[in-house]
């Protein structure tokens, strides 16, 4: 039977302005957009839901998530997360490959692949993971139903760490598709770690980490990953950019190179160590607060591309320590949105621009299919928000499996009301509707 469902009385944002109007659900897609109060669409519906005081904007998709699955689950694993994504409005996610075992080969990324699809809530794709000895298996990749290769040029979770000069310029020269680096020297982090243990013991305080995984080793790597994609014309997209530094390697003139910032670097700065402690230690770390600073600037002069969030979670037994001992990565993907919509209000950008920077871009950038924008034909992936509506997070509220968030005790003031993933209404303030609702594997126009 069709579905016909208008939302109405929203304000929609979508691709650099906003508006109060409606949005019509036919079947999966998105049938038609109308502006004004109280618009009647071409054919009447066979539900109108009334969205007024609530913006209406393109589901988030975050490139770049560890959902822990297959291999650590016990951690996290791709049902209980995409609840988590979308309890924050999170319609399509991409997961990293460094799980147990690694999506490294083509067996399993196949395996993988047909899991998510049986567990995910929400829309998703996968990346193939790049290391010493698989990279001749690039060429056999199909491109339409990969999010793009990942590749470690710094040593981080996993073990996954591409540090052979010879494999990496075969990678730069022979990548298909979009190649994601997480960039840190890890000759810097290892000569840095050895000097801090001398002065401070086997464990050093965390307020050291950012000092030990440094502002030299991130930009020493970035700017090689820069170079090498310059000299190959790779398709180049550096995850999480932590400093200012590294900001001067990117142009909104460049579309062939780009750089993602993650929602911790937004938040935090080296400063929240003393509160927060292991809490917040990520890989790259969290830097200073003119780094802080310099990458929301960035946010608005088109040097950075996309904000995701790098979910990692572990339990807080893992996290207990310093610099050398706790486990770097937290989880952050049901409360990107509401957190980055905090910015709006504090001024740091505009809402029109973090639907740009967490919705259009990455489906621009990833070449997805009918994803990412609100637009009559596309996917009826969207997210109805309500500000003004301010909330404490505790932590009954939430979903991933770990049950901890760095943001533990934070007032929020914008409230994800509703999340709906191919026409059909998977969040509803505060509840998963339908634990039998999956998302759809993402296809890319490549």
């Amino acid at each position: 039977m069709r579905k016909r469902i208008q939302i109405k009385n929203a304000i929609i944002v979508n691709e650099g302005r906003q508006f109060v109007g409606s949005l019509l659900i036919d079947n999966n897609q998105i049938g038609q957009i109308l502006e004004g109060k109280d618009a009647i669409p071409d054919e009447p519906p066979m539900e109108v839901v009334d969205a007024e005081g609530c913006y209406l904007l393109p589901g988030v998709i975050d490139e770049h998530v560890h959902f822990r699955d297959p291999g650590l689950t016990e951690k996290a694993d791709f049902e209980t997360e995409s609840y988590a994504a979308a309890a924050g409005g999170v319609t399509t996610v991409f997961d990293m490959p460094n799980t147990l075992p690694t999506t490294t080969t083509l067996e399993a990324f196949s395996e993988k692949y047909e899991m998510a699809a049986t567990k995910s809530h929400v829309n998703f794709a996968l990346y193939f993971g790049a290391t010493l000895n698989n990279y001749e298996l690039l060429p056999q990749l199909k491109l339409r139903s990969i999010a793009g290769v990942k590749l470690f040029m710094g040593a981080s979770t996993g073990n996954m760490l591409v540090d052979n000069k010879k494999v990496l310029r075969y990678i730069f020269e022979n990548v298909p598709t979009l190649l994601m680096v997480h960039c840190e020297d890890t000759p810097t982090i290892s000569a840095n770690m050895t000097a801090y243990k001398e002065k401070y013991g086997a464990d050093p305080d965390m307020r050291y980490h950012g000092l030990i995984r440094s502002a030299e080793a991130c930009y020493k790597s970035t700017a090689e990953a820069v170079a090498l994609a310059r000299e190959y014309g790779t398709r180049l997209h550096v995850a999480h950019i932590s400093t200012a530094r590294e900001l001067e390697l990117f142009s909104p003139t460049n579309p062939n190179i780009t750089a993602e910032v993650c929602v911790p670097h937004l938040l935090f700065c080296d400063e929240d160590y003393i509160r927060l402690g292991s809490r917040i230690k990520c890989n790259p770390s969290i830097k200073t607060r003119a780094d802080r600073d310099a990458l929301r600037r960035a946010l608005n002069d088109g040097t950075i591309s996309t904000i995701a969030t790098d979910h990692a979670p572990h339990h807080l037994r893992d996290k207990v320590g310093g610099a050398a001992r706790a486990t770097s990565g937290m989880p952050m993907i049901q409360f990107s949105l509401p957190a980055m919509l905090g910015l709006t209000n504090e001024g740091v950008l505009s809402i029109e621009r973090l639907v740009e920077l967490m919705c259009h871009n990455p489906a621009r950038i990833y070449q997805i299919e009918n994803r990412g924008f609100l637009r009559e034909g596309y996917k009826a992936d969207f997210v109805l928000v309500r500000p003004n509506s301010p909330w404490t997070l505790t932590p009954n509220q939430i979903r991933s499996k770990c049950n901890w968030s760095p943001l533990e005790g934070h007032t929020f003031h914008w409230r994800i009301e509703k999340t709906y993933c191919n026409g059909h209404l998977i969040y509803n303030k505060g509840h998963l509707v339908d634990e039998n609702l999956h998302g759809l594997p993402v296809s890319f126009s490549r």
